[in-house]
């Protein structure tokens, strides 16, 4: 089995950019940054449980991954860079730190590297749980209501927040609740000690405004940019700041 996604071919002998959305996000999400990069291929995923990937099921972490690099192989592609935002940006820590043939290298855009102790990822396992119960019970323009009041999503204005609600409610509740479960932070391992001894180039992305994704990347001392003007989703406040801050990175 493989994972939709919509390619689109640049310039022999350059690597892929393999772009992965954050939760309810799909596969257009990163393609206002990607047409920037027209000389470079681009392979733009929907993750299970999202857009035509919505009937996909998984149990967790290694299932997604599975997907991922099937979905690389039936694409062909043999040299990459997996870029994330959030959700899409764990995915590619959690692939980055096992076996993926053919990784150039790795971008996440306000992605976590993981919890540090059980206490905060029984309170995860159980915010989860609940916004997930919400998720296959309520209208999604409800629950999407108050999930962008969640303090990581302060910095938008409310003609912002609209919009996000407008078109997150264009999905399948009781496929977001399964990914969200199976794809919990509670179930994610802490990857910082992986990713520091990593043998492959790493760079971490933040808006000025997300000051819970600026602190972790300070805290965890990695090489990381911070996008003018932006708060959490940084390519979509200011995707022209995205593309100049990757286009710096591939040239490296």
């Amino acid at each position: 089995m493989i994972l939709h996604a919509q390619a689109k071919e640049g310039q022999m002998g350059s690597p892929w950019l393999v772009f992965l959305h954050g939760f309810s996000g799909d596969c257009r999400e990163w393609q206002t940054v990607g047409e920037a990069l027209q000389s470079y291929s681009r392979l733009y995923i929907d993750l299970p449980g999202h857009g035509g990937s919505a009937d996909v099921n998984v149990s967790g972490f290694d299932d997604v991954i599975a997907l991922l690099r099937n979905t690389l192989l039936s694409y062909n592609i043999l040299n990459y860079w997996l870029v994330g935002y959030s959700l899409g940006g764990r995915v590619a820590m959690m692939a980055a730190c096992q076996e993926m043939p053919g990784l150039c290298g790795l971008v996440v855009e306000g992605g976590h590297p993981g919890l540090q102790s059980d206490e905060a990822r029984v309170q995860r396992r159980l915010s989860d749980g609940r916004w997930a119960a919400r998720f296959r019970a309520e209208p999604l323009c409800e629950v999407f209501n108050d999930w962008y009041q969640q303090p990581v999503f302060s910095s938008l204005t409310a003609a912002q927040r609209e919009a996000l609600v407008a078109l997150r409610s264009q999905n399948n509740g009781h496929t977001l609740a399964a990914m969200l479960e199976a794809t919990s932070l509670a179930v994610q391992p802490d990857l910082r000690a992986q990713l520091h001894t990593r043998t492959f180039p790493f760079y971490y992305l933040c808006g000025e405004r997300d000051d819970k994704f600026r602190a972790l990347a300070t805290e965890m001392s990695l090489p990381h940019h911070v996008i003018r003007n932006a708060g959490h989703n940084a390519h979509r406040d200011n995707p022209a700041g995205v593309v100049d801050c990757l286009a710096q990175i591939l040239r490296r």
